[in-house]
């Protein structure tokens, strides 16, 4: 459970720049929202994504990994239906929404040797 703060972090960090750098995507809330909502997809990421990981293994394999993006991209699209603040209008700003929030994911968790799991 190491990992889990910095993982909601990361989700509120990662919504943000999405709600900046994506174009279409808005968050008509209060700042107190996007902190929920950011929190709520960190706990999805935290404890869901494994869960649905080990059972989407066989096309993660023949994917070669690309369906465990897809697994992101879900998770994302389940906040989105959840939060009405939260606007993501179509598939490309999904996707871009979903490859920001990786690509902190990946670079924090990846790099900094405090996250890492012994």
């Amino acid at each position: 459970m190491g990992s889990l703060i910095p993982q909601i972090i990361l989700t509120i960090l990662g919504l943000w720049l999405a709600t900046i750098f994506v174009p279409g995507v808005d968050f008509n809330g209060s700042i107190l929202k996007l902190l929920t909502a950011g929190a709520i997809l960190g706990l999805l990421n935290f404890f869901i994504r494994p869960i649905l990981k080990k059972i989407t293994l066989p096309l993660r394999i023949i994917t070669l990994g690309i369906f465990g993006f897809v697994i992101n991209m879900l998770m994302i699209w389940i906040l989105d239906i959840f939060f009405p603040e939260l606007i993501v209008p179509g598939i490309i700003s999904l996707f871009w929404t979903t490859l920001i929030i990786w690509a902190l994911e990946n670079i924090i968790f990846r790099f900094n040797p405090l996250t890492k799991s012994n």
